[in-house]
């Protein structure tokens, strides 16, 4: 569980840096060389190099030395430690909505029931009763 949490955290390290999330995505559309990838940005090769470490630690990218030209690509499989946090996330706050939904449908009931209204023109969120 630990080394799935660190992998996670390299993870989202990784992506929140603007130019390594750029590169993500160049690399969504195939693999390409280091200078292709570098080129669009103002930045010494070293401090462009200093990104690609960081993805390739992620486990986000993997790259390939041939010859004189290092080739790098996506490796769309770590992402799913990711995702599957996302869902995870997404299950637990669907429920928290669906219960509040819930609770704020019986209150509704409640207050209806013991002739509670509200004006909100001339009240500003005092509670009004009719007795």
């Amino acid at each position: 569980m630990a080394n799935q949490l660190s992998r996670l955290d390299q993870v989202f390290g990784a992506l929140s840096d603007p130019t390594r999330r750029a590169i993500v995505m160049r690399l969504c559309e195939g693999e390409a060389s280091i200078g292709e990838l570098a080129d669009p940005f103002a930045m010494a090769l070293p401090s462009f190099m200093k990104h690609i470490r960081v993805l390739e630690e992620s486990g986000l990218v993997e790259s390939e030395k041939s010859g004189r030209v290092r080739t790098c690509r996506l490796r769309p499989e770590a992402m799913a430690g990711a995702e599957h946090w996302f869902q995870q996330q997404r299950a637990i706050w669907e429920a928290r909505l669906d219960r509040f939904e819930a609770y704020v449908m019986m209150l509704k009931k409640t207050t209806k029931g013991r002739g509670v209204r509200r004006s909100p023109s001339t009240t500003k969120g005092k509670v009004l009763r009719d007795d």
